[in-house]
């Protein structure tokens, strides 16, 4: 009989973090989802907007200098325009790749707070509530008298 229900717990425990595991999961895609979708977008303006002065203005810049720097150089976008906001374009994509960063960093926090350590503490409190079942079940072994004669 013992044999039949042996690691029943363990069963049960698999299954709960197994569970939890999705709600955990969901809430970690779509975090993923929206917060790249926002930095993807601020990205993406910062590297399609571009600052002139009025010397480059006057001269037509605007007119050639739209969309990435790489569609702006084809365009035929002049180098003093291009390199005067290449360190603003470069700065957005650091913060791109910093939010990135810091995004996988929130995930794993967050993986390790509300999957890993409840996970643990239930096989925690199973394997407490387990060994304090066994206790209780065994009696305990009582001395003869008669053994030590």
């Amino acid at each position: 009989m013992v044999s039949k229900h042996k690691n029943r717990w363990l069963r049960r425990w698999l299954v709960v973090i197994i569970f939890w595991a999705v709600p955990v999961a969901i809430v970690a895609v779509n975090e993923i989802r929206e917060e790249m979708a926002y930095n993807t977008v601020d990205l993406d303006r910062a590297l399609t907007t571009w600052n002139y002065t009025d010397a480059q203005r006057a001269a037509g810049a605007p007119a050639h200098c739209h969309g990435t720097p790489d569609e702006a150089r084809a365009a035929g976008c002049p180098t003093d325009v291009l390199a005067a906001n290449a360190p603003r374009q470069q700065d957005a994509i650091n913060e791109y790749s910093v939010r990135r960063s810091t995004l996988v960093a929130y995930l794993w926090h967050a993986f390790v707070g509300y999957w890993v350590v409840p996970a643990i503490a239930l096989l925690l409190i199973g394997m407490l509530i387990g060994m304090v079942r066994r206790a209780l079940r065994r009696p305990p072994a009582v001395k003869s008298p008669a053994n030590h004669g």
